[in-house]
């Protein structure tokens, strides 16, 4: 029986430095070689013979793209229409757990080219479907040298569909960016997606996701209506990337994600304590072990340069064996066991924009009198690709699910929480605290009180001096509304424009008493109250004050960056339904810089 498409494509690393590069993601339902032939390339050019397609090869309706002559970009402008002759690539699949996957490197691209690409598993055409209602997939490769950038993100999509016509936490924001850019191929559209966090929701499952679980399992017993194992893991992703206008977006716009509690389940690593608790229940193992399998697979090896794939010894290992699931398996053990032996965050240049990607979850220390965000060598590496080649970049945005500025009021009541945990008012409050840190959620960077202000120094330093960036912008989610805020500096003042921009969520809800919450920890009032409670916590005052300049907004929502030599836009759009359907309607835009 013939080889078929079951999840994907999705279009991962694009590269800015040749623009002759990407990876192409799939999963296959059974062994096989899969392909990516660019339109023009003759058969036999790739490893692939012939393109025929069969019904059924491509489930789902899916499909893929148009360029945009009027974004940013020269892929969108000059380069639109231009394609890459002879450009393709192929891989041979790997296995874990039963499931099928290759990550197709793509080479022979031009820059500033507008490339259509089909998917073929041993040589018979699965992507796109001959019924697709959305125009081709398209490898965007940007000018070299890039002078521009357009970056849409936000985070927390709970991706279940509707259980009636109406969805009741309204239209999700990628669905409807989807629509337009298929509805509107001459829109601008992003370059890049940054999804910040909670791309699948293990521990909140949907209600068709319930009922296939009871088919395998009682769900009576721990750990419930949450994912248990990595096929469970698979039905999330499926769930997700299976929704038709996703698809499509992510076969044709290249995407660079990170995980955050949800991935693997709410609160993951807020303390020691709540780590031994878990690691206590007989559930808890092959859940951990399955949500870091499935996230490795499944996102963190698009975020990775064919270079560094090359260089990955766990990938290697994965892919040469018949059954790489040992392999992998062994891998999250060391990972869970010892989070220094791993690193999930990464770096992505695109032009004069650098990208840090910081993991906020696995690499915490959680010793309460020592207690870190990140750990001595994940702070290391962070600095060093901060401050690496200063003047190569224009702007710098750093990529941390949780936010680096807060309400202050709620900056200020973590701060004193963490005081607490950590004994200032002794046991009895250090057990109050804890509790409190749990059914709060108070594990942001703030939580996190040394660690935030190394972060808030390395931003200074990094933001100073002839030969700073224009922006230093930090990209955050998690917390289900947006807002901007800028700090105010003692002198002297960085000359870059800092900024934390929070956008949240893709497609989620918030309760109203925490819509109250968040205003009120901007007000006076919300501040008097903050202070009290750092003084009760023998807290000193943060670092650096800040205020919002923009929101807080709440919906489902999107913000984009677009930067063009050493100037920046912002842009918030937000989802609305009207007789028509969903739309995004553009809530806030603003200009951050107009330099040079």
């Amino acid at each position: 029986m013939a080889a078929g498409l079951r999840l994907g494509p999705l279009l991962r690393y694009v590269d800015w430095e040749t623009g002759e590069h990407a990876t192409v993601w799939i999963e296959a339902d059974r062994p096989c070689t899969a392909e990516v032939r660019c339109l023009g390339a003759p058969p036999g050019e790739g490893s692939g013979k012939g393109s025929g397609q069969g019904p059924g090869e491509a489930p789902g309706p899916a499909a893929g793209d148009a360029e945009a002559p009027g974004g940013p970009s020269a892929a969108s402008s000059k380069g639109a229409g231009v394609s890459s002759k002879g450009a393709g690539g192929s891989a041979r699949t790997f296995q874990i757990e039963g499931h099928h996957y290759a990550l197709i490197p793509v080479s022979g691209l031009a820059p500033a080219a507008s490339t259509e690409y089909e998917v073929l598993l041993d040589g018979r055409r699965v992507w796109p479907p001959a019924d697709s209602p959305y125009p081709p997939s398209v490898i965007r490769t940007p000018a070299i040298p890039a002078q521009s950038v357009r970056v849409s993100f936000g985070s927390c999509r709970w991706s279940a569909p509707p259980a009636r016509k109406q969805d009741p936490i309204g239209p999700d924001a990628l669905d409807t960016l989807a629509e337009r850019m298929a509805a509107e191929p001459e829109s601008e559209r992003p370059d890049l997606l940054v999804l910040l966090g909670d791309q699948v929701y293990a521990d909140a499952t949907s209600q068709e996701t319930q009922r296939w679980l009871a088919t395998r399992r009682d769900l009576s017993e721990p750990p419930w209506t949450q994912v248990a194992d990595y096929e469970e893991y698979t039905r999330l992703y499926e769930e997700s990337w299976l929704d038709p206008e996703v698809r499509w977006l992510l076969s044709t716009v290249p995407s660079c994600m990170i995980f955050d509690d949800h991935d693997v389940i709410d609160d993951w690593n807020t303390s020691a304590s709540w780590v031994a608790e878990m690691r206590a229940t007989p559930w808890w193992r092959e859940r951990i072990l399955s949500g870091l399998m499935s996230y490795w697979v499944h996102q963190h090896l698009g975020n990775l340069s064919p270079a560094e794939l090359a260089d990955d010894p766990v990938y290697a290992a994965v892919r040469d064996a018949p059954d790489g699931t040992e392999a992998l398996r062994a891998f999250a053990a060391r990972a869970d066991a010892d989070p220094a032996s791993v690193r999930w965050s990464y770096r992505r240049d695109f032009g004069r924009t650098r990208l840090l990607m910081i993991d906020t979850r696995g690499a915490r220390v959680l010793d309460e009198r020592h207690r870190a965000m990140l750990d001595d060598e994940e702070t290391r590496w962070l600095r060093d690709q901060a401050l690496q080649a200063p003047g190569s970049y224009d702007h710098l945005l750093i990529g941390t699910s949780l936010p680096w500025l807060l309400p202050p009021a709620i900056h200020d009541v973590e701060g004193w929480n963490a005081a607490l945990c950590r004994g200032e008012r002794g046991a009895r409050w250090a057990r109050v605290g804890e509790s409190l840190r749990r059914r709060a959620d108070l594990e942001h960077w703030a939580a996190f009180p040394s660690s935030f202000e190394e972060l808030t120094a390395l931003i200074r330093e990094v933001g100073s001096g002839p030969l700073a960036p224009s922006t230093v912008c930090v990209l955050s989610g998690d917390v289900h509304h947006a807002y901007v805020a800028e700090p105010s500096w003692p002198d002297p003042a960085p000359t870059a424009r800092v900024l934390q921009l929070t956008c949240s969520p893709v497609h989620n809800a918030i309760h109203a008493s925490m819509r109250v919450g968040f205003r009120f920890g901007w007000s006076r009032a919300g501040r008097r109250l903050g202070r009290a409670m750092a003084r009760h916590g023998r807290t000193g005052r943060p670092v650096v004050r800040w205020d919002k300049s923009g929101g807080p907004w709440f919906g489902n929502q999107l913000m984009t960056l677009t930067m063009n030599g050493r100037s920046a836009e912002l842009r918030l759009d937000q989802t609305a339904t009207d007789r028509t359907g969903a739309r995004l309607l553009t809530v806030d835009e603003r200009i951050l810089t107009d330099g040079p």
